[in-house]
């Protein structure tokens, strides 16, 4: 298979496995989606890392596919092409991309859906499309301009430009950069204490954060403020107020 799903301690591990670049082409797309909508329903599954590998994480799209593909084609590929990639993003649990080696195109494009990006030093991150005649059309040019803002995402997406690992953390299109043969390891540690933490609570702040930046303010208020109060009715609130109480901030033990 060209993902694979691997669980351990609470953490989901969606790894790309199609040597020697991970070049996402239909088919692993399509399993991208199944095994994101697995981690979705799996109650063991408490946090998702998206890792590509120690060598890369993902060089793009298959272009020798995707040059076949005429105008007809890919008006009935586009839509189920950005579902796969929704899919992960729409993971309610804590998902953070492990960034090795190149993430161009619809590889950049994935690591934007995670909550978080953990990038090796070694890492080259871009949207390159431009400089095949094409835009982002996994949603690049929308999860892009959100992240580090319009004028930054129009730099990259208009030039093509590939950036460092250094360049995407000052960009904020990362979030930590560390030695490469560490990426794995820190973002299964970041996975994993989330994993932890009180699943329900993580889902409704995510939820309420996303949410809000695809929509108005009010819309975003009324997010928080259902999600805010339906928490009051959920073990997470029991457990993590009576902690509090009686044992003080942090000591939570979620189940």
């Amino acid at each position: 298979m060209t993902v694979n799903l691997e669980v351990a301690d609470g953490v989901g591990t969606l790894r790309l496995d199609r040597p020697p670049m991970n070049a996402l082409d239909v088919a692993t797309q399509d399993r991208l989606k199944e095994l994101a909508e697995e981690a979705t329903r799996r109650d063991d599954v408490r946090a998702v890392v998206v890792y590509g590998g120690e060598k890369v994480f993902a060089a793009g799209a298959d272009i020798k596919e995707m040059q076949e593909m005429d105008h007809t084609a890919m008006v009935l590929r586009a839509r189920a092409l950005q579902d796969s990639f929704t899919a992960v993003a729409r993971i309610p649990k804590p998902v953070v991309a492990a960034v090795t080696g190149y993430a161009l195109g619809g590889g950049c494009e994935l690591a934007l859906c995670a909550d978080f990006r953990i990038a090796g030093d070694n890492a080259k991150l871009g949207q390159p499309e431009i400089l095949l005649g094409l835009i982002p059309g996994a949603g690049g040019t929308q999860r892009l301009s959100r992240l580090v803002g319009p004028s930054k995402a129009k730099d990259l997406i208009f030039t093509g430009r590939m950036v460092k690992a250094d360049e995407a953390l000052t960009l904020g299109l990362v979030d930590r950069v560390v030695p490469a043969a560490d990426v794995y390891t820190e973002a299964h540690r970041w996975a994993a204490k989330l994993a932890q933490g009180p699943a329900i609570a993580l889902r409704a702040a995510k939820e309420s954060i996303d949410t809000g930046l695809e929509t108005d303010i009010e819309t975003g208020l009324a997010v928080e403020r259902n999600w805010f109060a339906g928490l009051f009715a959920t073990p997470d609130r029991e457990i993590g107020m009576r902690s509090f109480v009686e044992e003080g901030p942090g000591k939570a033990k979620f189940l």
